[in-house]
């Protein structure tokens, strides 16, 4: 008997095939995520280039928070890796590849925790992907930015700085879904 895609089997639960999933979902999902703030940030200022905003260009899907704050938190944390870990601060060059790594790396681990947490909880079955989006949006960029120092207080952002930052997070999380989802029933087959 086919089974649908989307249709939860009690049966076929694996939280490490999950995790796998996830992990590749929240990668997809992150590339969606930049090229949709790219797109976005083109649209709202004309004179902006997402290439060259930021040293990791369209890539960290950070074009809103410069615009706003003149700075980058996906930077600003790749610098604090590197002063932890060889001392320094990092080259221009060097960003160029750290900062996108800490945006891929950070979609990649909430796609994991999604994935994983998508065959053990109702709740997060529930919610779907832009319900997930949602959630990291509130606690990654609402909550855990600022209080890390990454990001001001969302009171300080206008509206419509708000808005993009929220549809790209929505963005993220659908797309991860629908790729976790498309993982995860490849791997059932297997």
């Amino acid at each position: 008997m086919a089974r649908r895609m989307n249709r939860y089997d009690e049966d076929d639960r694996n939280v490490a095939a999950g995790i796998l999933a996830g992990v590749i979902g929240g990668l997809v999902g992150t590339w969606a995520m930049s090229e949709f703030q790219a797109m976005w940030s083109k649209q709202v200022s004309r004179d902006h280039d997402p290439d060259t905003a930021s040293a990791g260009g369209r890539h960290d899907a950070r074009d809103w928070q410069e615009r706003v704050e003149g700075q980058n938190s996906n930077e600003l944390a790749a610098h604090a890796v590197a002063e932890h870990t060889i001392n320094r601060p990092l080259t221009r060059e060097e960003l160029e590849i750290a900062a996108p790594a800490m945006h891929y790396a950070f979609g990649a681990a909430m796609g994991a925790l999604y994935g994983g947490l998508h065959e053990t909880s109702r709740l997060v079955r529930g919610m779907g992907g832009s319900g997930w989006g949602t959630a990291v949006w509130a606690g990654a960029d609402g909550i855990a930015m600022p209080l890390l120092g990454l990001s001001q207080p969302k009171s300080e952002y206008p509206l419509e700085t708000h808005a993009q930052s929220y549809a790209a997070h929505v963005v993220f999380g659908v797309t991860t879904e629908v790729v976790r989802r498309g993982v995860r029933a490849l791997l059932s087959r297997q």
